[in-house]
């Protein structure tokens, strides 16, 4: 299985001024396998330490923090030398030694020759207790879920991806039955790298599903293991409300759905836990399409998804059934599922900002508004073959856009004002909005 933050990895190894990395991202999303398998292929040595649990290492850290001392401490403790020209030291889950946190700081000042990776599930979460965090001296990397490319080619669909790249749409056109079944298995399966893993090498859906339950739970228990006592209640309810909520006609998130007489401020600390968990995706309404985007966000009106639509059709017991059932699977839930495929999609693209727009009336919606290169572009998600998009009509006429883009599931087609991209071959979208 291969991932396409590799060539990331790459790219930091190269650098002159390389800083420590941090990797962030949700459990279970392949940080630890992304590093391991980075040290193996670019490395001759890899020194792997997982801070969970360690007592040694929260030892060695909390004396002192002189980069001698600590580079001879991990030497007594892998029981080898470290040379710094051609060993990655792995630091796993580090947000359990906030002092080794801090120590990136010195390393990248004092002792800049060693190539250091660090990752943390709940590093988010640490930073907001208070950890002295080394601002300015470590580099940031985000990992998610596998996007649908990295899906295909886990399924040795590389070739169907490479017509993707070429942007061969005639080709695409041609073989759209297999685009579509792809589609379907990973609205499904999801990215989740254990569960996609499973299912390339068994093609069992039943197994999926137990997967993705197993890792519902140790997402459940991290919950009642990591969260403030008092928070946990909400927590739990918050996350196990979002489903319900993308099954809305609109899906703006709304606190009093949780429980009747619900308020912002009660779950506030909830939701704030979840995105730092990166187990939830917060993507925000802005008023008026103007750079930057950020500026001009209603600070009262967002949509909430989760990290992962296999995870997402797991919460709302989708049948397996639906895969038989043509283009059936895309309309399930009003559309939730390809809107949280959309979402999940676009995340992956690097510096792309997210948003979503509606009228003041609230007549007309449009999905995702994303900023790709100072472009700010509309995007209309449709879960059918359906070509019409009256709201996608109207921000065109109202804020005359550079290119406005429609998701579904009808081929290719670019007219004057508009281009629909199937939403199998979103990947493309940056090269459009480039043209």
């Amino acid at each position: 299985m291969d991932r396409d933050s590799m060539s990331e990895l790459y790219n930091w190894k190269s650098k002159k001024n390389r800083k420590p990395l941090i990797i962030r991202g949700a459990r279970q999303v392949g940080k630890t396998w992304l590093m391991k398998k980075f040290g193996d292929v670019a490395y001759s040595k890899t020194i792997y330490i997982n801070f969970d649990n360690n007592n040694l290492m929260k030892e060695i850290f909390k004396k002192d923090l002189s980069i001698e001392r600590i580079i001879i401490a991990l030497e007594l403790y892998v029981g080898d030398k470290i040379d710094p020209s051609n060993t990655l030291l792995i630091f796993d889950e580090i947000q359990e030694v906030p002092e080794a946190l801090t120590a990136l700081k010195y390393f990248n000042e004092n002792a800049p020759e060693y190539q250091i990776i660090c990752a943390g599930s709940l590093l988010g979460v640490a930073l907001h207790k208070g950890t002295s965090f080394p601002v300015g001296k470590v580099e940031f990397m985000d990992l998610y879920p596998m996007s649908f490319t990295e899906f295909a080619k886990a399924a040795r669909k590389e070739r169907f991806i490479s017509l993707l790249d070429n942007k061969d749409f005639e080709l695409m056109t041609s073989y759209k039955d297999e685009y579509v079944e792809l589609l379907k298995q990973y609205y499904y399966v999801g990215g989740m790298p254990e569960v996609v893993s499973n299912f390339i090498e068994n093609s069992d859906f039943g197994l999926v599903r137990e997967i993705q339950e197993q890792i519902l739970k140790a997402y459940e228990q991290d919950f009642s293991k990591h969260a403030p006592t008092e928070v946990i209640p909400r927590i739990r309810m918050l996350w196990n409300n979002i489903a319900s909520q993308l099954t809305k006609e609109n899906k703006k998130f709304i606190y009093g759905l949780i429980k009747e007489g619900s308020r912002a401020k009660e779950y506030e600390m909830a939701l704030l836990w979840l995105i730092d968990c990166g187990l939830v995706h917060k993507v925000e309404r802005i008023k008026t399409p103007n750079l930057p985007l950020k500026a001009y966000v209603d600070l009262k009106a967002f949509k909430l998804f989760i990290l992962d639509i296999g995870l997402l059709s797991c919460m709302v017991k989708l049948n397996q059934s639906v895969l038989i059932n043509g283009s059936e699977l895309f309309k399930e839930f009003k559309g939730a599922l390809t809107e949280q495929y959309t979402l999940q999609q676009l995340v992956t693209m690097k510096n792309v900002d997210t948003y979503y727009w509606t009228n003041d009336r609230g007549s007309a919606e449009i999905d995702f508004v994303v900023d790709i290169e100072n472009a700010i572009t509309p995007i209309e998600v449709k879960a059918e073959t359906n070509l019409k998009a009256k709201s996608l009509k109207s921000y065109h006429e109202k804020f005359s856009p550079l290119l406005s883009v429609k998701l579904s599931m009808s081929d290719y087609k670019k007219e004057e004002w508009v281009v629909n991209i199937p939403l199998w071959a979103i990947s493309i979208l940056r090269s459009e909005i480039q043209l």
